[in-house]
């Protein structure tokens, strides 16, 4: 279990996750030499990074909610196999090993055109492919369950938070360099300026600039990849929610609100709404869908589909 120095770190990481340690350690009241070592232990005991990302939208790209379900003997190598396309993230193993749940980046084209969805439904043993395009993100991507159920009051959280990103109007063109300055940053949301020249062939001062301008237009992002064991959450599900139309915004941003949801987003499908959340126990799950979910207006249908393995999280799988 983490202490409060380190439930701190995380939530400052999450909020910006490359602040730097000695303004970390100021609001948490230790030296940013505690901080470094926390740090330090938590990437190196605990699988815990910072991780860079990129909007989706603000390249010209579309996010997909993809579900597979294959012969039950094929479902740890499809999972194993989808792990490790650059596109996919959140590959996990759910409903007791009947299906595989991920998410997709594709270019902005019908699904059937696009990488990994146009692939699926002509693998072997797969018997059913769908893929819900993510309309709308209620919560999530820069946002974590770390960024509010921390530690940290709202005071110090605005001592840490970045300016106040801008998404552009129309997709970012990006330069080759660009593309290699996200991809070094995918793998280490942390990595120096200088590593990131080496990295890109520019200078330090232009690599410092242009990740700050990647990130005020709202192109690039960080995120903390942590286990939730870690934070007491064992049990983790999708939730699938079918809400009446004129519903879908309420509870939406409901359900943004609810500390058991890590990533909520309006889709295309049958189920309008879908979550991810994390709950300490299968018995806190029961109460959470009983009582939150259950009162979300426009409520019609849910379904339930409980993780068993994570195979990737946010982090690329390299080799």
């Amino acid at each position: 279990m983490l202490d409060e120095v380190e439930r701190g770190l995380l939530q400052a990481l999450q909020i910006d996750g490359r602040v730097a340690f000695s303004l970390v350690g100021a609001v948490l009241g230790v030296s940013d030499q505690t901080v470094a070592r926390r740090y330090a232990r938590l990437r190196a005991e605990m699988g815990v990074r910072v991780l860079g990302a990129v909007w989706p939208e603000a390249v010209g790209r579309q996010l997909w909610l993809v579900r597979v379900r294959c012969a039950p003997e094929a479902v740890a190598g499809l999972a194993r196999a989808l792990a490790k396309q650059a596109e996919t993230s959140w590959v996990q193993i759910a409903s007791g090993g009947a299906e595989i749940v991920c998410m997709a980046q594709a270019a902005d084209a019908p699904a059937g055109e696009a990488g990994v969805l146009s692939r699926l439904p002509r693998t072997p043993r797969v018997t059913d492919v769908s893929a819900h395009c993510v309309l709308h993100t209620f919560f999530g991507g820069s946002e974590s369950p770390l960024t509010r159920n921390g530690p940290l009051t709202a005071e110090q959280c605005a001592q840490l938070r970045p300016p106040r990103a801008e998404r552009p109007a129309d997709p970012e063109e990006l330069s080759p360099q660009d593309n290699l300055l996200l991809d070094a940053l995918a793998l280490d949301g942390r990595a120096g300026f200088r590593s990131l020249a080496a990295v890109t062939g520019w200078s330090q001062t232009t690599v410092r600039r242009r990740l700050a301008e990647l990130r005020a237009g709202g192109v690039a992002y960080f995120d903390v990849d942590v286990d939730p064991a870690l934070l007491g959450l064992r049990t983790s599900a999708g939730v699938w929610l079918k809400i009446a139309p004129g519903e879908l915004v309420a509870a939406g941003e409901a359900l943004a609100q609810h500390p058991q949801v890590s990533f909520a987003a309006a889709t295309t499908g049958v189920s309008n709404l879908y979550a991810s959340v994390q709950c300490p126990s299968s018995a806190a799950l029961y109460a959470y869908l009983t009582g939150p979910v259950a009162a979300l207006p426009g409520l019609m249908s849910v379904e339930t589909a409980p993780s068993t393995r994570v195979v990737k999280q946010a982090s690329p799988i390299v080799g």
